[in-house]
């Protein structure tokens, strides 16, 4: 088997198995239970779509594919941090004073 045959099957066979991750990241969106895992889900599934880029690239031989997916991640970075920050500021705000129970009593101090 020669290098460019091999490289064709491998960028194949990612393809596939990059496919398969992306229906199931989508699914982990749409079912995840929490904020917080739907935010995880949505950073790696721009992280399985840099690779489906990076495979094409490498299948079709046009590298100019690359220049989009270093522009994605950049993008996809700066959505997380955005995210992180929303989850942050919105568990703060949102959540009411945390009651301590009183030493004596035994109930809340309020």
């Amino acid at each position: 088997m020669s290098g460019a045959a091999f490289l064709d099957l491998a960028a194949g066979v990612a393809l596939v198995a990059m496919a398969a991750a992306l229906i199931l990241v989508a699914a982990r969106i749409v079912l995840g239970p929490t904020l917080p895992d739907r935010v995880v889900a949505l950073d790696l599934l721009v992280g399985i779509v840099i690779g489906l880029i990076a495979a094409v690239a490498l299948k079709t031989g046009v590298y100019a594919y690359l220049d989009v997916a270093i522009a994605l991640g950049l993008v996809g970075f700066l959505s997380t941090v955005a995210f992180a920050r929303f989850i942050l500021t919105r568990g703060r705000s949102g959540d009411a004073a945390p009651t301590l129970p009183d030493s004596d009593t035994g109930e809340d101090a309020r």
